[in-house]
């Protein structure tokens, strides 16, 4: 795919692929809209204090994670236009919530249950997917992500003087984000009736069943429940630090965390329910896929879109403390690290598509990571601006590369459960996003980069070891297995 067919707007393709960059927008729009409002928030409410802004912060990137799983679920089994159509709609409730919260729990929970908004990103993935074919997926997915993923930008170099301009006095935040919120609404309501699910007679494969992730081996079971327990287990963190902060009773904290355990358990229970019956009956070699490859990727979301993440949620801020910036100016200066988006995303995609070899694409982008934030972790007052901005701006241009390169593998490793995958990967962003911004409460911003660069540097150790190249990832059409045939023709006979 070229670059210039991005501008043929009467393909259905390329209609499709804007139409759901633009949702994917706006819900980080809504999402990142806190970021550069924290210090107007701050002057506004004299009962919220800094470190309250850094819990809003975690909790903001919290829920995302079971969204994402349970979103992937119901993606591989009503499609992407009802669910996209679905969350965005819903999702401007809590950020209306959070608009016109008065007590620092509102303003906590509405920014909890608004954080499921970023399972957003696993829809579009997945309505790309079925739009584009293999060897152009790298490419589409890229341009789908890097422009959505500006969302976060826009809002950064927008909502303050918005905030301010539009309609100024203290309260000026609040109808900044509500504005945004009622956007994203409407827009939900579009998309449900502007696009289909992929081109007329596309075969929308479905896995068995959409409970769990279905495997290949015993040993990939096992290694896929090792997997699962981190992605829910990880909100332990974040009621652990709103018990430390006061928001939580000790009794409050410990039913939190049996709640967290029973969901574990249950997850545990339906990836049993799932496999054992399809392992049992034993695998066909054409439907196998290597478990391996997920688990890297899962790594590499980790440590890409995780510190794309936790980034964006403390930049503005450590712009604006290190060089005495206005919110306005280190707001603009800090979204440089996700404007590059919408240049970098694409270029992982479409590098990924044009070098033949996606697993040496996706080692490159992580070791450049790797060295990007090591010198972010060198940065401090001393140094020019505009030297910190250029290392902040090469940093992005390998952490969006990799994100566009995680996901032009991803829709080849299994096309029936993609959405589940994708899904998965997508939630070990937000795991890794967690888990950077929790240690964020610890550690300086120069600590806090040379953490980010040890993960990327692990994660390319992951990949080295476990990464293959998967089958068919440049062929015209995604590979048809038997059991997926055997599908077809099941769901076949139940619309008769």
């Amino acid at each position: 795919m070229k670059v210039s067919e991005v501008f043929q707007w009467k393909r259905p393709e390329i209609r499709a692929l804007h139409l759901t960059w633009l949702a994917f927008y706006i819900s980080f729009f809504v999402w990142f809209g806190m970021a550069p409002l924290a210090s107007s928030m701050l002057k506004s409410l004299n009962w919220l204090t800094p470190e309250d802004i850094k819990l809003f912060a975690i909790a903001n990137v919290a829920l995302t994670i079971p969204a994402r799983i349970i979103v992937g679920m119901a993606l591989d089994r009503f499609g992407p236009r009802r669910v996209f159509s679905i969350l965005l709609v819903v999702m401007a409730l809590p950020a209306l919530f959070f608009a016109f919260g008065d007590t620092r729990v509102q303003l906590l929970v509405s920014r909890l249950v608004l954080s499921s908004v970023g399972a957003s990103f696993v829809v579009g993935i997945h309505m790309t997917a079925m739009w584009f074919k293999p060897r152009d997926i790298g490419f589409a997915e890229g341009f789908y992500a890097g422009w959505g993923n500006f969302g976060s930008a826009a809002a950064a170099m927008t909502l303050p003087a918005i905030a301010i301009h539009a309609f100024g006095g203290p309260d000026g935040w609040r109808w900044a984000v509500a504005a945004s919120a009622i956007i994203m609404a409407a827009y939900g309501v579009f998309y449900w009736f502007a696009i289909t699910d992929g081109p007329a007679g596309t075969v929308h494969r479905k896995p068995h069943k959409t409970a769990a992730l279905e495997v290949s081996t015993w040993a990939d079971m096992v290694k896929l429940i090792i997997w699962t327990i981190p992605m829910i287990g990880v909100l332990a963190i974040l009621v652990w630090r709103v018990e430390g902060m006061g928001y939580l009773p000790e009794n409050g904290a410990l039913i939190c965390y049996v709640a967290i355990a029973a969901v574990v358990v249950y997850q545990v229970i339906q990836i049993l329910r799932v496999n054992v019956p399809i392992l049992k009956k034993g695998v066909p070699e054409d439907d196998k896929y290597p478990f391996n490859s997920v688990a890297a990727l899962n790594s590499t979301y980790f440590a890409n879109f995780g510190a794309e993440l936790a980034v964006v949620s403390m930049l503005p801020m450590f712009f604006e403390m290190t060089w005495g910036l206005t919110p306005t100016t280190a707001g603009i200066i800090a979204a440089s690290f996700a404007f590059v988006n919408l240049v970098a995303r694409p270029m992982g995609g479409l590098v990924s598509d044009r070098m033949g070899n996606r697993r040496f694409v996706m080692l490159a982008y992580m070791l450049g990571i790797s060295v990007g934030f090591l010198f972010m972790g060198l940065m401090n007052e001393k140094w020019p601006l505009f030297l910190a901005v250029i290392i902040t701006v090469a940093c992005s241009v390998f952490v969006q590369g990799a994100e566009g390169a995680t996901f032009g593998i991803i829709p080849s490793i299994k096309r029936r459960v993609t959405g589940q995958i994708s899904g998965m990967a997508g939630a070990y962003g937000n795991v890794g996003a967690v888990c950077y911004l929790t240690l964020f409460t610890f550690v300086t911003p120069s600590q806090f980069f040379m953490v980010i660069a040890a993960g990327a540097f692990i994660s390319f150790g992951l990949c080295l070891c476990w990464l293959k190249e998967p089958e068919g990832a440049f062929s015209e059409e995604y590979y048809v297995s038997s059991v997926d045939r055997e599908l077809e023709v099941l769901e076949a006979q139940k619309t008769v």
